[in-house]
């Protein structure tokens, strides 16, 4: 009995838990510049994210995507998409969701391009102290 104990302990059930560079984004919470400058920020700490998205959110999720990819910070890596069940208060049932998840990686070019914009940011806040 022991060694199924031991075993179930030591058992990894695919399921991970909060990813470090993961963004779970909303389309009601935050303006959408938000989640293109905090995915630029873990790009930096990280060298890639991961925006997750349920419902209607996947529109602001894939917008945010192709702006940093098409302004050269990121590279597409993945994109998954799946339903979920998520479970419905107010009906007292499951409701079936999209979801997608998106990964990006950095581009070539990313580190010359965050360097140029706070080059860009500093010369705008000198102009605005004279």
């Amino acid at each position: 009995m022991e060694g199924i104990t031991e075993g179930v302990n030591n058992m990894s059930l695919g399921v991970d838990t909060q990813k470090k560079n993961r963004i779970k984004v909303s389309n009601t919470k935050k303006p959408l510049f938000f989640y293109v400058n905090l995915a630029k920020r873990y790009m930096q700490q990280y060298a890639d994210v991961e925006l997750s998205a349920l419902g209607m959110a996947i529109a602001t999720v894939v917008t945010v995507a192709e702006i940093l990819k098409n302004n050269g910070f990121a590279v597409e890596k993945k994109i998954m998409t799946m339903t979920v069940d998520i479970k419905d208060d107010s009906r007292g049932r499951p409701v079936q969701k999209a979801k997608i998840e998106i990964t990006l990686a950095k581009s070539d070019k990313f580190d010359e391009l965050m360097a140029a914009a706070n080059e860009e940011k500093e010369a705008a806040e000198a102009q605005e102290q004279n």
